[in-house]
């Protein structure tokens, strides 16, 4: 499957429609664009071009309004997927967009015959470790340092299919 179309609701309203589908290299300028507006050590857009354009990877984007307004990541290697990205703008958070993302992802990575998934997590971006717990992910250990600007540890989790 190439591309997922579905429509946003929020308490029975209609909100918007959005559009996942594969990331492209013409997508990489709004990708970035994100990516430097909400992490302290960005990915490059050539680090993007070259994990999108790897087909052992899986890296999605969400347009809305004819917008990038998230995008994921995940490399795969026997059986394995570690999900490296996910991201959405600040201005269409909490609308399901990293729900959906994610969803498309695993879909796709279990297409690839993937059956486990890793993720690292910021230990104190609750919303995100929310949302992962929520899609079934769990706990399994903790990177001390893992991150930079600011140093913080990651919670390592871990989902079985």
């Amino acid at each position: 499957m190439n591309e997922y179309n579905v429509g946003i609701h929020q308490n029975g309203e209609y909100i918007m429609e959005y559009h996942i589908r594969a990331m492209e290299e013409r997508d990489v300028p709004y990708v970035s664009q994100i990516e430097n507006e909400i992490f302290s050590l960005p990915w490059s857009g050539k680090s993007f071009i070259d994990a999108a354009c790897n087909p052992d990877n899986i890296y999605l984007v969400c347009e809305c309004t004819g917008e990038i307004a998230g995008y994921c990541g995940m490399w795969t290697v026997m059986g394995e997927g570690n999900v490296t990205n996910v991201a959405v703008h600040p201005s269409y958070r909490r609308k399901g967009i990293a729900n959906a993302l994610l969803k498309e992802m695993e879909k796709r990575a279990k297409e690839k015959s993937v059956t486990i998934f890793f993720l690292e997590v910021r230990q104190s971006n609750e919303a995100a470790k929310k949302l992962y717990e929520k899609l079934g992910y769990s706990p399994i250990g903790t990177r001390k340092r893992f991150y930079e600007k600011p140093v913080e540890d990651a919670v390592v989790m871990s989902k079985t299919l």
